[in-house]
Parts: C-alpha cells; structure tokens; sequence
C-alpha cells in the first residue's frame, strides 16, 4: 500500500511513535476496500501506489521475458551489479509491475542492482497457476538473458502476494532442475491461503489496512477450484528444503504477522538459511514508507545489506 496522493505526507518529519500512529490514521481512513468490486479497487490501488512522481534519475523500461510482460526499473548513470527479480502485491488480484516501481527503484539505487518486475496475470480472470506459470517463464527467460549476456547474481524479491509467489517460483524452480538465484527478500509475505494463522484473529484490531474477511474475498479470486491448502498456493505447507538464503521482513501489526513467522519456521525446518525479522508497531508492507518512517528505512537498510552480502556484489552501503 502507499498514500494516497491527497494525504502524501511528503518531507514531513515525525519521531518514530508519531510516524507510526499517522500512517495508522492514514491507513483506517484511506479509499482502498481489498475486499470490495475487483475492477474498482484495481483503479484504487494503482492510483495510491503511483500518485507520486517517481524521481527523476529512475527509467521504466517495458519489455518481455519468456513471453510475459516485465518492467525493467533502473537507475539513471548506475551499472547494475546483478538482477532483482520483482513480483509486486495485491493479494494475486491487484497491482502491477507499475504499482511497485517506487519501492523497486529504492532497493535499486541501494543495492546497484537492476530491477525486472514481473506484470503477472491477476485472478479473478487468471486463477491459479496463472501467476505462477508466469513467475517460472519469467524466470528461465531471465536466466537464458544472463547467461548469453555475462554471468551476474540473481535475486528474488516480493512484496505480500508476490513474496509468496516468490517462493513458490523456486519450489518449482527446485522441481524443474533449474539453477537457484542467490537468494531472496519476502515484504510481508502473503504464504496461507487458507488464513488458518492465528494472527487473523489476534492482530485484527491492530493491523489498519485489512480485515479477515476481505483477505477471504482475494483468495477465493486466486484460489479457484483448487485447494487452498496446495503448497504452491500456500507456501507454510511447502517443502522448502535447497532453497538460498531468505531474508523475511513483516510488522507485527498486521494480520499476516503468522504468515511470515510460520514461513520462517517451515524453511528453518527444512535446513534453508534464513532471517525473520518482526518489526514491532508497523503495518503491512511498512518498507514502502521509508521515507517517513525510521522503521522502513532502518528495514530496507538491513535488506541492502543482506542482498550485497548474500550476492558478493560489493560492500553493503
């Protein structure tokens, strides 16, 4: 999520509890309805998420990988060191490429790395495995590009929906015999469809921008005829095992706090190297909001560090 162009809050500057309390107000009060007519929220969402000019150094490229359509984010004068392969938000039904550029190009600039964000088929129209059919040719059409061009590290990286899409991309990666990217940042991560954790019902009061019941609505749109439960659907019930290293950011005010702890525990479990960190007080997909809140700036901060580190792309900055 983002602000909505008439509440932006731009240079403003608030200590930490005061930066969390207005985004809070921002949040309860804002258009955005996940549950409401897809077609409408649609319009909603992209408008709150790209309301606001990107800077002017950051250059959308569009273009296509293995036949599905991706939006190239880069930054102007930089040399990318390696790829971050993107799938944006939206509970699998809303959002775009588009609606995750203005995060996309902050991880950019702070890693040297190109972003390539992948404009996945959306359910209602799409269901599963849509998304995902289009996550894994995306990703072989990303790794027939680099190897023709030079050997650079890959990354994955998703926000909600799309950090669950992320790993169900290398469970199946990991079926097809392809080679592994380098690792792995999940915002947030969206993992259980089922909505059986039981954070949907111990952080409804406080997570600001969704109730139970809306995400309920979404994962019908995704889920179709099959079974929620499938682990490409719902990645806490996945084998997890020879997965690169991930890194899983969430707030502990929301409503898919379980989703990350439990996708954590799963990939621990299954001997995967990971970090899960809970930022306390901060909502869903806070990351975006680094701008005006120490706690996204300090997250994207550690994510940089992570990736650089993970990737050997040169010193952390």
């Amino acid at each position: 999520m983002a602000l909505p162009h008439s509440l932006a809050l731009g240079t403003l500057v608030f200590v930490s509890r005061e930066q969390r309390e207005a985004l809070d107000t921002l949040f309860r009060n804002g258009p955005l309805q996940i549950g409401g007519d897809h077609v409408q929220q649609r319009a909603v969402f992209a408008g709150m998420l790209t309301s606001r000019p990107l800077p002017d150094d950051v250059i959308l490229t569009p273009g296509a990988l293995g036949g599905v359509p991706v939006l190239q984010v880069g930054i102007d004068g930089v040399e990318p060191e390696g790829t971050l392969l993107w799938f944006h938000g939206g509970f699998y039904v809303l959002g775009s490429a588009r609606t995750s550029a203005a995060l996309a190009s902050n991880l950019a600039r702070r890693t040297r790395m190109n972003v390539v964000s992948v404009d996945y088929r959306l359910a209602p129209e799409h269901p599963y495995p849509a998304a995902l059919d289009d996550a894994l040719g995306s990703y072989r059409g990303l790794i027939e590009e680099i190897s023709e061009a030079g050997a650079k590290p890959i990354a994955v990286v998703g926000e909600s929906a799309g950090a669950g899409l992320a790993v169900a991309l290398l469970v199946r990666a990991r079926e097809h015999n392809l080679p592994m990217p380098c690792a792995a940042v999940l915002f947030s991560p969206y993992a259980d469809l089922t909505l059986s954790g039981a954070s949907m019902r111990t952080k409804a009061a406080a997570d600001p921008s969704f109730t139970a019941e809306a995400i309920a609505v979404r994962a019908k749109d995704y889920v179709g005829s099959a079974d929620p439960a499938d682990p490409l659907i719902s990645l806490v019930f996945a084998t997890l095992h020879g997965l690169p290293p991930l890194l899983i950011q969430a707030g502990s005010n929301e409503l898919l706090l379980d989703d990350a702890l439990r996708l954590a525990a799963r990939a621990a479990a299954d001997d995967v190297p990971v970090t899960i960190e809970v930022t306390p007080s901060v909502p869903h997909l806070f990351q975006a909001f680094a701008a005006v809140l120490e706690e996204g700036e300090a997250a994207l901060a550690r994510a940089t560090h992570f990736l650089r580190t993970t990737l050997g792309v040169g010193a952390a900055r």
